[in-house]
C-alpha cells in the first residue's frame, strides 16, 4: 500500500504517493526535485522499486498536460521485458541440456560490449530504412543498428530461461535501445533547455522527440523479439523437439504515453516504470537467482496505472564488489546455470543486491495481482 510525502518547504507542489516500504532520503529528494516543477499535475508516483539514479529517480511515474520531459524518462529509452511462453511437449531440459543452452546464447546474443556479425535481419533492415528527425541521428542509426540489433548489453540487462508452476518453459529478456536511446534521448535533452526542462508537445520539437521515442521503443522491442526467437531456436535445437512461440508479454519502462486520467489526456511519464492498466498483463522480475512474475494491473489511478519494472537496487555495483565475492555468488547460484567464468563481474547482480521481489509485490498489491511464478533455469548476462 503507499503513503503520501508532502513537504511543501522542500519546494514540492504536488504529492508523492510512494509504494516503496524502504526508501531512502535521497531517493525523496529526487522525487520532491520532480514534483516542484511547474509542469507536473495531479501528484508524483513512486513505484515499490524506486531508487537514485542520474537525474530521476527510477521507478519515478508522473503526469502533464501537454509537456514532454526528454530528461525524466532515462537514457535508454524503450528498455523493457519481453516474456514468451514456449509450447513443446519436450521433457523439462536437464542441467547438461541447460549448459548447452548457455553456449549457445553466448554465440548467438552478444552482451556486454559484444557486437552482431554478420547479414542484418530484416526487422533491422526495416529500422534502417525509417528516418529519425535530424541527419546526425540518421548517421548514428546507421552505424549502430548493424552492429547493436539483438544484442543485449550490459547491466542489470539479461536473457533467461524459466520455469511456470506447471513445468512449463519461458523466455524472458530485459534489454533496450541499445546506444540508440542515449543517442535520442542527449539530442532531445538538450533541445529542452536545462536539466529536466520541457517541451510543448503541439510544437514542431516536441513532435520530433515523440517520432524519435517511438523509434526507439521499436528498436528495443524488435530487437528483445529477435533475441528470444534465437533462444527459442537453439532450444529446440539442442532438445531435438519442436518448440513453438506461444503467448507474447512485452513492456517498455522508460517512455511516455498520452492516457486519459481523471477526465483529462495527460501525458505520462515513467522511468523504471511499466504501465499497469486495470486487466493488462505486465512482468516483474526479481534477480539472476530469484523468481520473476507475470502479473495482472489493476489501473490503480494514484500511480496512474503503474507498477515497479522490478525489485529494485538496494545495494550500488561499488557496494556490491566490496561486500560480495565470487565464492558467495557460486553458491547463492548452485541451482542455476549462467556465466561463472564472469563471476567477478556478475556480483554486482547478486540476489543479495536487490529487494526481496516478494516484499515488492506485496507493496504494491493494490496495483497489480500476481498470475506466473517464474523460476530461473539458466541465466545469460552481460
Amino acid at each position: 500500500m503507499s503513503r503520501a510525502i508532502f513537504e511543501p518547504a522542500s519546494g514540492q507542489r504536488v504529492p508523492i504517493q510512494s509504494w516503496a516500504s524502504t526508501i531512502h532520503p535521497e531517493t525523496i529528494r529526487q522525487l520532491q526535485h520532480i514534483a516542484g516543477k511547474q509542469f507536473v499535475v495531479d501528484r508524483v508516483a513512486a513505484m515499490a522499486d524506486a531508487h537514485v539514479a542520474d537525474g530521476i529517480s527510477v521507478g519515478t511515474v508522473f503526469a502533464t498536460e501537454g509537456i514532454l520531459v526528454p530528461g525524466a524518462i532515462g537514457g535508454d529509452l524503450g528498455c523493457g521485458m519481453l516474456a514468451l511462453r514456449l509450447e513443446s511437449d519436450a521433457p523439462l531440459p536437464d542441467r547438461q541440456a541447460l549448459e548447452l543452452l548457455l553456449s549457445g546464447l553466448e554465440r548467438l546474443v552478444p552482451a556486454h560490449n559484444a557486437r552482431t556479425h554478420g547479414q542484418a535481419s530484416e526487422a533491422a533492415e526495416l529500422l534502417l530504412a525509417r528516418p529519425l528527425s535530424t541527419s546526425a541521428l540518421n548517421h548514428t542509426r546507421n552505424s549502430v543498428v548493424p552492429r547493436h540489433f539483438a544484442t543485449l548489453g550490459g547491466g542489470n540487462h539479461f536473457l533467461e530461461l524459466d520455469r511456470d508452476p506447471e513445468g512449463g518453459l519461458w523466455l524472458l529478456v530485459h534489454s533496450g535501445s541499445r546506444g540508440m536511446g542515449g543517442a535520442i534521448a542527449s539530442h532531445h535533452v538538450r533541445a529542452a533547455g536545462p536539466p529536466l526542462g520541457g517541451l510543448r508537445a503541439d510544437t514542431e520539437a516536441g513532435q520530433a522527440f515523440l517520432h524519435d521515442l517511438a523509434w526507439a521503443m521499436d528498436f528495443a522491442r524488435a530487437s528483445r523479439a529477435e533475441m528470444a526467437d534465437r533462444a527459442r531456436s537453439e532450444l529446440e535445437r539442442i532438445v531435438g523437439e519442436s518448440i513453438l512461440a506461444g503467448e507474447t508479454i512485452d513492456v517498455p519502462h522508460n517512455f511516455v504515453c498520452k492516457e486519459h486520467w481523471s477526465g483529462r489526456d495527460l501525458l505520462i511519464h515513467r522511468k523504471g516504470a511499466v504501465a499497469a492498466p486495470s486487466g493488462g498483463l505486465a512482468l516483474v522480475p526479481g534477480s539472476m537467482g530469484t523468481a520473476s512474475y507475470v502479473v495482472e494491473g489493476l489501473g490503480c489511478e494514484l500511480a496512474f496505472g503503474s507498477c515497479s519494472h522490478g525489485a529494485g537496487r538496494v545495494m550500488t555495483r561499488g557496494e556490491a564488489r566490496r561486500r560480495i565475492d565470487s565464492r558467495q555468488l557460486l553458491h547463492t547460484l548452485r541451482h542455476v546455470v549462467w556465466p561463472q567464468h564472469r563471476s567477478r563481474d556478475l556480483v554486482e547482480e547478486a540476489p543479495d543486491v536487490y529487494r526481496d521481489i516478494r516484499q515488492v509485490l506485496e507493496d504494491q498489491r493494490d496495483l497489480v495481482t500476481r498470475k506466473v511464478r517464474l523460476e530461473p533455469l539458466a541465466v545469460w548476462k552481460g
